[in-house]
């Protein structure tokens, strides 16, 4: 069976994107105030792990703290790489932990997505 779908013109719409958007900021935001323990805890090994492995590798805290932020995003630019083996499985770990950070901050933000956009059509 073929179906044809339906393009709603702008006065048809059932939806106002600035109240979904609004609704989409405030769950947010519930969903950071929900897990910043966490985001916080993340956050803080990277800077933490960051720290000691510049302290080992003789680098600046500027340098550590960007290191650790370049590693645990994943970007990697190899301007500054640890040489020490043990620093080497801390970067590992700062990567791994950088992970979670993302997925939990993207698993936030898609959350929100989804409570904002299926509310009754009452509220929006």
């Amino acid at each position: 069976m073929l179906r044809c779908l339906h393009v709603f013109s702008p006065n048809e719409w059932l939806v106002k994107p600035r109240e979904v958007r609004q609704q989409f900021y405030a769950e947010l935001l519930s969903g950071v105030k929900l897990a910043w323990p966490i985001l916080f805890g993340l956050l803080g090994i990277i800077v933490a792990l960051g720290i000691v492995i510049g302290w080992r590798e003789g680098w600046t805290l500027l340098d550590a703290v960007y290191f650790a932020f370049v590693s645990g995003l994943t970007i990697g630019y190899g301007d500054l790489v640890p040489k020490q083996p043990l620093s080497r499985v801390l970067a590992i770990v700062i990567g791994l932990t950088g992970v979670l950070l993302v997925g939990l901050i993207v698993a936030i933000g898609v959350r929100a997505l989804e409570r904002a956009s299926k509310l009754p059509l009452e509220e929006q």
